[in-house]
């Protein structure tokens, strides 16, 4: 059952423990008990804190999709009136990057993010971005509860 957004980035930031600028996602587009669908314009911003040198690598991607699950955990506790166990981001598996830069991009950013299997902070997703039909990263992440 998909559930009603769009979530707002005030509302994601009550979500994940990312704040001010580290919250990289603006909106919440589409979700359900199994995947998380987010949009934003943040590799743009040229206040982003991942920026280096005015630029903003690729890499940061892995980072996109590993906000759209922590969100997506967030939902699903929150729908369990609960909230959600602190995780860290333990593994980054078969990520493939398709761009060597997020700055460039000029459109939005879509983050999909499919919970794979596990539960609360201990956690497999895959994560797909891309801009209009363009792959821009991909790959699988692991989540695992804070002792």
């Amino acid at each position: 059952m998909a559930h009603d957004p769009p979530i707002n980035k005030a509302e994601i930031r009550t979500l994940i423990p990312h704040s001010g600028l580290m919250c990289l996602l603006d909106e919440v587009a589409q979700w359900d008990d199994r995947s998380i669908v987010c949009i934003t314009n943040t590799h743009r911003d040229p206040v982003n804190p991942l920026r280096r040198g005015g630029r903003l690598s690729g890499l940061h991607a892995f980072e996109y999709g590993a906000q759209a699950a922590a969100v997506h955990g967030g939902l699903r506790a929150r729908l369990m009136d609960t909230v959600a166990a602190p995780g860290y981001l333990a593994a980054l598996r078969d990520g493939r990057l398709h761009v060597s830069r997020l700055d460039n991009i000029q459109l939005p950013l879509r983050i999909c993010a499919t919970r794979l299997f596990g539960d609360r902070a201990n956690t497999v997703y895959e994560f797909l971005i891309s801009s209009a039909n363009v792959v821009v990263a991909e790959g699988r992440i692991i989540i695992v509860e804070r002792a």
